[in-house]
């Protein structure tokens, strides 16, 4: 099993016990360098740090409390049972630190021998966090302590480094295009760094369902890995209603399992220097930034999203489905984007028909590229052509705009949007309607078919098959809504009053809600690589 915290936990916990001990400077007063400095001497002493019989706060003793279970694992079951720590929202070498910290106080890492029954895996989600991975990771592999804790593996018996890239997070934050090319980068820079400190890397790809949570066909996902940068070794998330379609009968999981085992090897053993080319690095570049410009206007500039978001799909219902691992928000009662996890943000996006994280803004970077050199065409039909990882976002991008319909999403839009949001919401309509558009001719344009889809029939056929049977669906979903919310708003007057006008009504509140949840069950298996 492995263990998965936001960072944010650890340095809350020893911002407690810092305060508890009143050292002089408490945990979150620390620069980074000092916070460095303090947890290296903490960990290099044999001195317990941590009190017992002190009544923490409940966050605190919570991530106190998951250290003592996966020691107690350890003993009952060897360490191999549960050894792997994965650090979500990673931003600094110290969020490292921590972990390893607590994981000492509770005898799973002995200073003495320098070693760790407990692997510390980063994640870094955001592009920015990406973008400073290397720097991080960097300054980890100068440690000498650190390089001693990592897990010896093969025949040359060398540090192994297990690392995860986020996928949904960076999309949420920057969308598709921009996550997608920071995440490569991150990975080729990433196992330069590692292979310049005479230390193995594993990748640990946290892929979801959707193309906008890096789904999509695995093979082909594989292989436009960079060359060199697999080795043999890759992790990969798997969740939702994939588990079903790929893994529910052994001959489809025997299938899947030699289908990704394929792809390593070959990825592996083919050495492409593609990835390389600075031509296409720089038009990347220059494709990622101008994605991420025109997707943040909407998604984060624009103050009258989220409402629309709120209002025009069934976020709120979706987070009373009992299918999800974790809660739809980050934090309780919070309303704002940040605190919103990505599956339900893509899911969401998804029921409605609009699919928007999978797509938005990459229209707008191909269009601005075009304007300023027209023959620039051409180069992005050999990129289509010959490079595998651009191959692999037009595909993505295609097979998501075919599912898209946006009728269906405008009488979303009309029927739950409100009276006094009805215009900024028909602005925010056409905004996404003319980008659709945009991305689609252009996209057509590179791939140099008429149709979405056209060079892959069967799946053309599945999609447009899938589309049509779940038309009524959406209809009923936007009805259940619609009937669901306006009782949900209307405020009870007595508990006597308000049981006799329920008694009335053709149906009741859960009701409602369990007719829509089982509408969004059904579109979610019709659409697929929903979340």
């Amino acid at each position: 099993m492995d263990i998965r915290q936001e960072s944010t936990r650890h340095s809350d916990a020893l911002q407690e016990l810092t305060n508890y001990l009143e050292l002089p400077k408490q945990y979150d007063q620390m620069s980074e360098k000092e916070r460095m400095q303090w947890l290296t001497g903490e960990l290099n002493t044999k001195r317990p740090l941590i009190p017992s019989e002190v009544n923490w706060n409940k966050s605190t003793e919570e991530t106190f409390s998951v250290f003592k279970m996966v020691k107690r694992l350890q003993e009952e079951f060897g360490s191999r049972i549960c050894n792997s720590y994965v650090i979500s929202m990673s931003h600094s070498a110290s969020d490292l630190f921590e972990v390893l910290l607590l994981a000492k106080e509770m005898g799973l890492v002995d200073q003495g021998s320098q070693k760790s029954t407990l692997v510390v895996v980063p994640l870094f989600e955001t592009v920015e966090d990406l973008q400073r991975a290397p720097e991080v990771m960097e300054q980890l592999f100068q440690l000498d302590f650190y390089k001693s804790l990592l897990p010896k593996v093969g025949e040359s018996f060398k540090p192994l480094q297990e690392l995860m890239l986020g996928y949904s997070d960076s999309n949420k934050d920057s969308g598709f295009l921009s996550s997608n090319w920071e995440i490569h980068r991150a990975q080729i820079a990433l196992q330069n760094l590692s292979s310049k400190n005479n230390i193995l890397l594993r990748l640990f790809h946290g892929r979801g369902g959707s193309v906008g949570r890096g789904g999509g066909p695995a093979y082909q996902a594989i292989l436009a890995q960079p060359s060199g940068t697999l080795k043999g070794r890759i992790k990969i998330t798997e969740q939702g209603e994939v588990l079903a379609s790929k893994y529910s009968l052994p001959e489809l999981a025997l299938y899947n399992l030699e289908t990704v085992t394929t792809a390593v090897i070959q990825n592996s053993l083919v050495i492409n220097r593609l990835d390389a080319t600075p031509e296409w690095n720089d038009l990347m570049t220059r494709l990622a930034e101008t994605s991420r410009i025109q997707y943040r206007k909407l998604v984060h500039e624009n103050p009258n999203l989220l409402t629309f978001f709120q209002e025009v799909t069934p976020i709120e219902e979706i987070s009373k489905l009992q299918i999800s691992s974790r809660p739809a928000r980050r934090k309780k009662g919070a309303k704002d984007l940040s605190s919103l996890r990505a599956i339900p943000w893509v899911f969401g996006w998804t029921q409605s028909r609009f699919l928007l994280p999978s797509w938005f803004g990459v229209g707008t970077a191909l269009s601005v590229e075009l304007k300023s050199d027209p023959e620039q065409i051409e180069l992005l039909r050999v990129l289509h052509q010959r490079w595998p990882f651009f191959r692999m976002l037009i595909s993505k991008v295609e097979m998501t705009l075919s599912k898209v319909d946006l009728e269906v999403a405008k009488y979303y839009v009309e029927t739950l949007g409100s009276k006094e949001n009805s215009k900024s919401f028909e602005e925010i309509f056409d905004v996404i309607s003319k980008e659709y558009n945009l991305t689609k001719s252009l996209v057509l344009e590179i791939t140099g078919k008429n149709k979405l889809l056209e060079s892959d029939k069967d799946l053309r056929s599945s999609v447009n098959l899938r589309n049509k049977t779940i038309i009524p669906l959406g209809f009923l979903q936007v009805s259940l809504l619609r009937r669901l919310r306006d009782q949900t708003r209307q405020p009870p007057i007595s508990e006597f009053l308000d049981e006799r006008i329920e008694s009335k009504r053709a149906y009741s509140r859960s009701e409602l809600l369990r007719g829509a949840l089982l509408t969004i069950n059904g579109i979610a298996a019709g659409m697929r690589n929903t979340g």
